[in-house]
């Protein structure tokens, strides 16, 4: 047990968690919306990408989607993902792509 802590304290034996897998993603204006959220102790963290194609080059536009909000299931924390991202979208517009 002290040998568990000691390395917690120190880092040992640390590992990098997996990306959380994406779910279903969903279009909005012209945006997807594609959430990410992750698993926090059986808590899901909101967060994903708001994305969008640009021109023909196919290149595509990303912002990465975060917020400290918790919610006990998978399917409730994308709802949230979503929902926040389209008021996002509606307040901010390309303007979420831009260089901070």
């Amino acid at each position: 047990m002290l040998k568990k802590l000691l390395s917690g304290l120190f880092g040992q034996g640390e590992t990098t968690p997996a990306a959380a897998p994406e779910g279903k993603p969903v279009s909005y204006q012209g945006y997807l919306i594609v959430p990410q959220c992750e698993e926090m102790g059986g808590q899901y963290r909101v967060s994903g990408w708001i994305r969008k194609p640009r021109g023909e080059d196919e290149e595509v536009l990303e912002h990465r989607f975060e917020r400290s909000d918790v919610v006990p299931g998978r399917e409730a924390c994308e709802a949230l993902m979503v929902s926040k991202a389209e008021r996002m979208i509606d307040e901010l517009g390309d303007a979420l792509f831009d260089d901070r």
